[in-house]
């Protein structure tokens, strides 16, 4: 069996857990329940609990035998999205418009069975924080912890996160050194132009016809400004304007997204869909002015790190079932900003093929508690195996 076996002995408990946060869960900025019922396990198994970083964040500290100064991260998202849920399951959400459809439940409860392991057996040398992170899905919470200051209050010599996978059988796992997950805006074009009416166009100048234009306009800044190499993709989701059959409006907003695997090129794209929008509007006679907002930073893993948290897994599951050079995600994920800021890895774990196969952020989603002691396995590996080498 691949996990260990203490951790599978409450593998009941930990699926327990699971369920009821996934049955009340909370949005980004919004867990107070679940950043509760964290910290009160935490305490329970004897964990120096910290509350407030980020709002809603959570830190427990472990220390271990002996005086060792080296620290490590492990990192758990908590929030949910605003979001239907569509499953007739007996813990299904009981919040309208709620729903733990990427799975943070089940990373929140992994990592709370690896401190609670951690907790009862302290065979490593070294201190251990237990991060549990409000607000990934797009409200920086990452970022919130860290300017809270996260990294200055409990150090890290190197951090590590979690996902799950669908699609990905249970037991094996997939990561990529280097990017791994794209970084990700989102962003808002407003046109003005002069209102009229619907029947006399001519005493106006139409918003909306200039809003599409834009939008026709921007699918260039891929296709020839990122090399054919690269990866990059630009997608206006939304356009609006006007209220009435019969009315030219004065404004038209247009939003969308954007993804890459660079700053650089994320920047890139931000100068270029500026100079388009106000270039085509002034072509009409209107104006546009650009708001583009940077949510996730590329998520970039070290290499050296990548390697170990691949081989933690390989010792788990077998070498076969561990993919070490994963595809690209064109996804973001906010664990990015802290990568930035300490070298870690970040890696998938298979959700099934089978139960559990539906992607993330749909209706159908659950979370495989089949996973749940496989998953605590790997980070209380991950910080023995990792403070054990550091203090070596």
């Amino acid at each position: 069996m691949p996990n260990i076996d203490r951790i599978q002995s409450f593998a009941d408990e930990l699926t327990a857990i699971r369920r009821d946060l996934h049955a009340h869960p909370e949005i980004g900025f919004e867990e107070v329940r679940t950043s509760g019922i964290v910290a009160d396990k935490l305490k329970q198994w004897g964990i120096e609990v910290h509350r407030g970083l980020g709002g809603t964040g959570v830190v427990g500290v472990l220390k271990g035998k002996g005086g060792g100064q080296k620290r490590i991260g492990l990192r758990a998202d908590m929030d949910a999205l605003p979001m239907e849920e569509n499953t007739n399951l007996k813990w299904r959400s009981t919040i309208p418009g709620r729903f733990h459809g990427c799975g943070h439940d089940g990373h929140t409860t992994m990592l709370l069975g690896a401190a609670r392991y951690l907790a009862e057996t302290r065979g490593f040398d070294g201190t251990i924080n237990f991060i549990f992170q409000p607000a990934e899905e797009g409200l920086g919470g990452a970022d919130a912890m860290i300017k809270d200051g996260l990294f200055e209050r409990f150090p890290c010599d190197a951090v590590f996160g979690m996902h799950n996978r669908p699609g990905l059988p249970v037991g094996k796992f997939s990561i990529r050194s280097g990017a791994m997950m794209a970084g990700g805006a989102y962003f808002d074009v407003t046109v003005t132009g002069k209102g009229a009416h619907g029947a006399r166009p001519e005493s106006g100048i139409d918003p909306v016809l200039v809003a599409a234009h834009i939008t026709t306009a921007l699918q260039s800044i891929v296709a020839r400004n990122v090399k054919p190499t690269d990866t990059a993709v630009l997608s206006v989701t939304q356009i609006h304007g006007g209220d009435a059959y019969n009315v030219i409006p004065q404004q038209a907003v247009l939003r969308g997204t954007a993804r890459a695997f660079g700053r650089d090129t994320l920047a890139m794209i931000e100068q270029n869909i500026g100079r388009i929008a106000a270039g085509v509007a002034a072509g009409f006679g209107a104006t546009a002015t650009l708001d583009f907002r940077i949510l996730f930073a590329p998520l970039v893993n070290d290499e050296t790190e990548t390697v170990f948290i691949a081989e933690t897994a390989a010792e788990l599951v077998g070498e076969a079932n561990v993919n070490r050079n994963g595809g690209v995600v064109m996804a973001s994920e906010d664990f990015s900003f802290m990568l930035e800021k300490k070298p870690g890895a970040y890696i998938q774990i298979g959700n099934g093929d089978g139960e559990g196969a539906c992607e993330v952020h749909n209706p159908s989603y659950d979370f495989n508690d089949a996973i749940l002691p496989l998953g605590a396995s790997l980070f209380a590996r991950l910080a023995e195996k990792k403070l054990a080498r550091m203090a070596g």
